[in-house]
């Protein structure tokens, strides 16, 4: 639990970009692949196509577009940063973490570099995180950037999940905005004892784990979609509930809930339970499938671009992921948009 009232600044999301690959791998394509159809990912997680990355094109590379975009849209020079968080669960390298690959990459000498790995959940943890070096006056500016490429992860062979997997990036510059106005409260959570219901192993597996697998390469995702549902319904809910609760806000003030975007059932029962419009709550699960951490900053800046934000909007950000993991944050948008 993390108020914001009475410290030194108040912290918000000056700028924002994106990147995505060119690549689209439909659900027709995937019916040539496995055991699948497009009437059968449809009904069960309402993706009609994902992005994939090039097997010969580093992840970094998807980061640092995003990061210049959000630097340009915020009137930042790259010099001006003072830290870098990636967050990211398929990163090209254990070390150099992503975070250096991108600093370099972007040239931000300026500005110490770290990975944060919270699965899914990563861009709501990394803006928590991010807003504390901000409210204290610590640092003047954080670049949170989120790029996930789970199809370099994915078991192809596995029905259940290699049709719910994209590729993408997303990137937030955090910095003061005026009193008021930025992240009103923030709320991460974790219960590793659930951690075993989703894995991708690195540099080890046990014979448990490894005998989950269908592919001979076991080093791929493997989750009981049954228990992540419930789990995932649960945790949105009181996610929301609790960083509205902080700051005395009610749900019917809400412009929008931008949820994780990992499937469209997920996202229609925590929304019945929230007893709120469908209306102000966005998807876009059905274009990318699910980018994991990059995909909240990606809805949020096609949110953005569709103009369903303005200046004093209340926005809900909220997530959940591997480990097992939930965040949510609530702000009042700063920007004239």
């Amino acid at each position: 639990m993390s108020e914001y009232n009475g410290l030194k600044y108040s912290a918000g999301i000056l700028g924002m970009g994106k990147c995505v690959p060119d690549n689209v791998l439909t659900n027709k394509d995937l019916e040539n692949m496995v055991d699948t159809s497009n009437e059968w990912i449809v009904q069960r997680t309402g993706i009609l196509e994902r992005r994939i990355l090039d097997k010969d094109t580093p992840l970094y590379e998807l980061g640092s577009k995003a990061a210049i975009e959000a630097l340009k849209n915020a009137g930042l020079t790259p010099d001006k940063i003072d830290l870098i968080i990636a967050t990211t669960e398929t990163p090209d390298y254990l070390t150099p973490s992503m975070a250096c690959l991108i600093q370099k990459s972007i040239g931000a000498s300026n500005a110490a570099a770290f990975d944060l790995n919270a699965a899914c959940t990563g861009a709501v943890y990394g803006l928590t995180v991010a807003s504390q070096f901000i409210v204290t006056g610590y640092y003047k500016y954080v670049l949170v950037v989120s790029c996930e490429g789970l199809s370099r992860v994915v078991d192809w062979k596995d029905r259940k999940t290699c049709v719910l997997f994209g590729d993408g990036a997303a990137a937030m510059v955090v910095g003061q905005v005026e009193k008021g106005y930025g992240i009103l409260a923030t709320h991460i959570g974790a219960d590793g004892s659930m951690g075993h219901n989703i894995t991708i192993p690195c540099c080890y597996i046990d014979s448990e784990e490894s005998q989950k697998r269908l592919s001979d390469n076991k080093m791929v995702i493997w989750m009981d979609g049954s228990e992540v549902f419930k789990f995932a319904v649960r945790v949105m809910v009181q996610a929301t509930e609790n960083v509205l609760n902080q700051s005395g806000i009610s749900i019917k003030d809400l412009s929008l809930i931008i949820p994780h975007q990992a499937n469209m059932r997920i996202i229609e029962s925590a929304v019945k339970r929230l007893d709120i419009p469908p209306d102000r709550v966005f998807s876009n699960v059905q274009k990318y499938g699910n980018t994991s951490s990059a995909s909240i900053p990606i809805a949020l800046i096609e949110c953005i671009e569709k103009k369903l934000v303005a200046k004093g909007s209340y926005i809900v950000l909220v997530g959940f992921g591997g480990g097992l993991t939930w965040a949510s944050a609530l702000i009042k948008w700063s920007k004239e948009e």
